[in-house]
């Protein structure tokens, strides 16, 4: 689906570039070595977890299952929500320009099948990283976010405490 389709696409055409606040998922996903996965945006060359808005009349599990298969080509079968951002310093803007809060559900994925493809309509490269070596090509929010995300990550195995942010 283009984004100018999507609920946030049709909603911008109404509301314009005013701030809005946006539910959204983003997914971890480890390999075996604890290295995290990454897709490169198509047309962007930014590097990000997978992660994406809910749209109409999905759950937001759905959401995240339907992201990561977009994304990344694989199949979730099971997945751990493990924090929640909606701070307002949790602010930024899309590629258009529009600013937008996130509220966002940050999932674990424990279990997935399938493979891992390397380009989709949405991606064009997908690597797992080490957990201190954030991809180049992200803007400084995005970095200290993937950052925060990474250390939530950590504190949650070592607390099993769902993270509010």
């Amino acid at each position: 689906m283009k984004w100018e389709d999507s609920y946030i696409g049709n909603l911008r055409s109404s509301v314009g570039s005013q701030k809005l606040i946006v539910p959204s998922i983003r997914a971890i996903i480890e390999d075996n070595e604890g290295k995290i996965l990454f897709i490169e945006r198509l047309g962007e060359g930014k590097w990000s977890m997978p992660a994406g808005s809910i749209e109409l009349n999905e759950t937001i599990y759905d959401c995240l299952v339907r992201e990561v298969k977009e994304e990344t080509g694989l199949e979730v079968l099971s997945a751990k929500a493990i924090a929640i951002y909606s701070n307002p310093k949790f602010s930024t803007k899309n590629k258009f320009g529009d600013e937008y809060q996130l509220f966002e559900l940050l999932f674990c994925i424990e279990e997935w099948t399938g493979s891992l493809k390397q380009n989709t309509e949405e991606t064009s490269s997908a690597q797992f990283f080490k957990q201190d070596e954030i991809p180049q090509g992200t803007n400084e929010f995005w970095t200290s976010f993937h950052k925060q995300v990474i250390n939530d990550l950590i504190t949650f195995k070592e607390n099993k405490q769902f993270i509010i942010k």
